[in-house]
């Protein structure tokens, strides 16, 4: 009986592939996707007739991948370079690297393989084992993300190695765009940047994910921790908040979205929080005018405060102080202003001559949904981070 030939698409194999894959390998001139016959024998077992020529460019590159196989790295790296060397203008080129970089990664020299993947990148971005070669700088990014250490006179691992993972991370993305391999380095970056604390760049890789890949798995862990990093990057209300600000249109997002998953981080209470640190950001600029002198500038302020935020504890503080304010400025101004004797009554409940100390203040009044106004007012600038102040 004659039995069918069916012909299979091998891939490259791993770099501990097995002796029958290496075969497949090398029979063909581009060693990475090929179409091989087999036969399929009455003890239903494929067979191929095909042989290598040892003296071929494929049959040398099979003894050099053979040799990383085997652990003769040494031996693989003389076999990739000769190859190399002697054929200057063979479509197998890249495989030659792409060899001799494994040799190195075997060897635990990883930071030398980098070097001969990046000639496949750099020089060979047509071919079969591009991918391949970015593939194996993205693990070895991912490593040196994760706290792995470069080598020291190829002994101690003592250097330090962020630099290197963010520059593979960006590059995969920028030579693989769309892919699979991309959107992981996009996570693996974010997650860097976020793991180390600079949470300003981790914002903005987060961003970046959530833009380019909105379909992805990962995407509400992208737009969670986007969140996270614009509120763990507020410092207090003498420094900039427009982080606050993105925050906030961030949970509004996930709230429209995602409503579940935004109950279940607290998405209410995070506006809520919001909204106290806007207001303490107001009534600290209202004390900065004060601090100068400035009680007109001072007002208006407070004026602005108990209007956008009413149910805020910086606007109990500001009515606390507000008469102390009122007593340095012009009559003519204070009759324009807002009915402050009112408002104080209501909120604090006092006479206006008489003050209070809001500081044993622990359960302030939470407002049942935070409401922030269209438009922020000018403000005084924020101060330097560097200057040393406390928040």
């Amino acid at each position: 009986m004659a039995w069918p030939k069916i012909k299979f698409t091998t891939w490259r194999p791993g770099l501990r592939a097995c002796g029958s894959c290496l075969l497949l390998l090398a029979s063909s001139p581009f060693a990475s996707a090929q179409e091989v016959e087999f036969d399929l024998g009455n003890d239903d077992e494929w067979t191929t007739d095909q042989t290598v020529n040892p003296s071929s460019e494929s049959g040398q590159l099979l003894l050099a991948r053979r040799a990383v196989i085997d652990g003769n790295t040494s031996r693989a790296r003389d076999l990739a370079t000769a190859f190399i060397d002697r054929y200057p203008n063979s479509m197998l080129q890249a495989n030659a690297y792409l060899i001799k970089g494994d040799a190195y990664l075997e060897d635990g020299d990883e930071y030398k393989a980098l070097f001969e993947y990046e000639e496949i990148a750099r020089g060979f971005p047509s071919s079969p084992v591009f991918v391949t070669a970015l593939e194996r700088e993205f693990e070895i990014g991912k490593a040196y993300a994760n706290g792995l250490r470069r080598k020291l006179l190829g002994t101690f691992r003592i250097v330090s190695t962020q630099d290197e993972a963010q520059e593979l991370l960006i590059r995969i993305q920028e030579r693989l765009p769309g892919s699979r391999l991309a959107e992981q380095a996009g996570m693996e970056l974010a997650d860097f940047y976020f793991r180390i604390r600079d949470l300003r760049m981790a914002a903005e890789a987060y961003d970046l994910f959530v833009e380019n890949y909105p379909r992805s798995a990962d995407v509400n862990k992208a737009r969670l921790r986007l969140i996270y990093s614009y509120l763990a990057d507020y410092r207090g209300p003498k420094y900039d908040a427009s982080g606050l600000e993105e925050a906030r249109l961030r949970l509004e997002d996930l709230r429209t979205r995602e409503p579940g998953l935004a109950q279940r981080i607290g998405a209410k209470s995070l506006l809520v929080r919001i909204y106290e640190s806007d207001a303490r950001k107001m009534l600290v600029s209202a004390e900065w005018y004060l601090s100068i002198n400035d009680p007109i500038s001072a007002e208006v302020t407070i004026r602005r405060l108990v209007k956008q935020y009413p149910d805020s504890i910086a606007s109990l503080e500001a009515l606390r102080e507000i008469p102390k304010i009122l007593a340095r400025m012009p009559e003519t101004v204070v009759m324009n202003g807002p009915d402050y004797r009112t408002l104080r009554s209501e909120k604090l409940g006092v006479p206006w001559d008489q003050n209070i100390d809001l500081s044993g203040v622990s359960d302030p009044p939470v407002p049942m949904e935070a409401e922030r106004p269209e438009s922020s007012p000018q403000e005084p600038p924020a101060e330097n981070p560097n200057s040393g102040a406390n928040p």
